[in-house]
C-alpha cells in the first residue's frame, strides 16, 4: 500500500496538547463523535491515542514512511500532527510498545492482511465517488459452495437500482477483484464501487449490470497457504498459469451467480478486472478462458507483455481475431507509480505495434492506493457492454 513521504521536520508534536485547531475537523472515517484523527485546512492531520501507561507510542502505516514518534501530554494521551499525506484513503495504526494496535477513534477495514485501521481524506473538487441523492443499488452477500476448496464461500453483489422491481430485467456481470492483503469487502468499503456505479448510472454514462466480488484466495483441501515471507517462484513474463482460485471463478462462482442472479450469460456480457493482485489474477483468468469474457481491466499490476507470438498461450498472436473477441483492453496507473508507469508504457507501445486494440488510463498524482482504483473503475465502467 501506499506509503506517503515522511518530513520529520514539520511535526508539530509541541502544539500537540492544545485546543483542537478550530480549522480543523474530524476526519470523515471516524467512528461516532470521535473527535480525531482530526484533518486541518492545510491538509495536515492530528492523530490521538489515550495510553496513560504506555512508554513509547507511534504512529505507523500508510500514512508515514516510516513510524512516527507521538508525544504524550498530562492527560495521558499521545498525540501528533503530520503534514498532508496524499488524498485518499490510507492505512494506519498505533505501536504501543511495539504493539501494534488499531485506533479506536477510527472505522476499520480488511487490509494488510487483518481488519486495520483506515483515515479517508477527499480530494476537493472530486465527489465521484461519494453517495448522492440518485437511486442507490444493493450490496449483497452471496453464499456459495466451491466444489474446488470442498467450503463455502463468500461473495459481495451488487445489484443496480431497480434490480427487484423489474424481475424480467437481466444484466451484463463484472467480476472486479481486490489486491493483495484485502478481501471481497474491499471494494466496496475502501474502494466505494457501488457508489461510483450509482453514480455513473444516474448520469447515464453506464448500462446497468450486476458487480461480484469475491475473496482473491482459494486452496484445494491439503493444499498450504503461502508461509508469511516467502516469494512465489519466478515466472517468465507472458506466462500464464492455472490456480485454485481460476477454477473456483469458472466452476463454482460463475454457474452458482448465473444461478442466483438474473444474468446475460453469454461471453459478450461478462466482464472481469482488478487490481494489483487481483489485475495478475484477471489478465490469468480471462486470456486463459476468452471463452467466458471479453472485456478485461487490468488496475495498477498486470500489463500484457512478452513475445507476443508465444505468450499468454498465443491468444494474442493473431491480433484481427483477438480485437475481435475481445471488446476492451484497459490498463491504467497512477503516476506516482514509477515502475507500474514504466510498465504501462512498455506494454502501450507493444500493443499498438501490434495492432491490439486497448486503452491506456492513467491516474495524475495517485499512487499504489484506492484513490487510483477508484479513479479506474470510474473510467473503465462507462466503457463496458456498449
Amino acid at each position: 500500500m501506499r506509503r506517503t513521504p515522511f518530513l520529520p521536520a514539520l511535526l508539530l508534536a509541541a502544539t500537540a496538547f492544545a485546543q483542537p485547531d478550530p480549522s480543523s475537523k474530524p476526519a470523515i472515517s471516524n467512528l461516532m463523535n470521535a473527535e480525531y484523527p482530526r484533518v486541518h485546512a492545510d491538509g495536515r492531520v492530528t492523530f490521538r491515542l489515550a495510553a496513560p501507561n504506555a512508554a513509547k507510542v507511534q504512529l505507523a502505516g500508510a500514512v508515514t514512511a516510516q513510524p512516527v514518534d507521538m508525544a504524550k501530554g498530562g492527560d495521558g494521551a499521545w498525540m501528533v500532527t503530520i503534514p498532508p499525506p496524499a488524498p485518499g484513503f490510507h492505512y494506519y495504526w498505533f505501536l504501543v510498545d511495539g504493539l501494534q494496535v488499531n485506533d479506536p477513534s477510527s472505522d476499520t477495514y480488511f487490509g494488510w492482511t487483518r481488519p486495520t485501521t483506515g483515515i479517508e481524506l477527499p480530494l476537493a473538487g472530486e465527489d465521484f465517488y461519494f453517495p448522492k441523492p440518485v437511486p442507490h443499488g444493493q450490496v449483497r452477500m452471496h453464499w456459495y459452495l466451491s466444489k474446488t476448496t470442498g467450503e463455502w464461500r463468500r461473495a459481495m453483489v451488487y445489484t443496480p437500482p431497480g434490480y427487484d422491481a423489474n424481475p424480467r430485467t437481466r444484466y451484463p456481470v463484472l467480476y472486479l477483484q481486490h489486491g493483495a492483503g484485502e478481501d471481497e469487502t474491499g471494494w466496496t468499503k475502501q474502494g466505494r464501487a457501488n457508489f461510483i456505479i450509482d453514480n455513473l448510472l444516474a448520469e447515464k454514462k453506464a448500462v446497468p449490470l450486476i458487480v461480484v466480488m469475491d475473496k482473491g484466495y482459494a486452496y484445494r483441501p491439503g493444499e498450504r497457504p503461502p508461509q508469511p515471507g516467502s516469494r512465489p517462484a519466478p515466472r517468465q513474463p507472458g506466462v500464464l498459469a492455472a490456480s485454485t482460485f481460476e477454477t473456483v471463478i469458472i466452476e463454482d462462482l460463475i454457474p452458482s451467480i448465473d444461478q442466483t442472479f438474473r444474468t446475460l450469460t453469454g461471453r459478450d456480457q461478462r466482464a472481469m478486472a482488478g487490481l494489483s493482485m487481483g489485475s495478475m489474477q484477471t489478465l490469468q483468468i480471462t486470456l486463459r478462458n476468452l471463452d467466458k469474457f471479453s472485456w478485461i481491466g487490468l488496475f495498477s499490476g498486470a500489463t500484457v507483455n512478452g513475445d507476443l507470438d508465444s505468450a499468454y498461450n498465443g491468444v494474442l498472436k493473431d491480433a484481427a481475431a483477438f480485437n475481435k473477441r475481445v471488446h476492451l483492453l484497459w490498463t491504467g496507473a497512477g503516476t506516482a507509480e514509477a515502475r507500474l508507469m514504466d510498465a504501462l508504457k512498455t506494454s502501450d507501445e507493444l500493443l499498438t505495434k501490434r495492432g491490439i486494440r486497448h486503452v491506456n488510463f492513467v491516474s495524475e498524482g495517485t499512487a499504489h492506493e484506492w484513490h487510483s482504483w477508484r479513479r479506474h473503475l470510474n473510467d473503465f465502467v462507462p466503457r463496458l457492454f456498449k
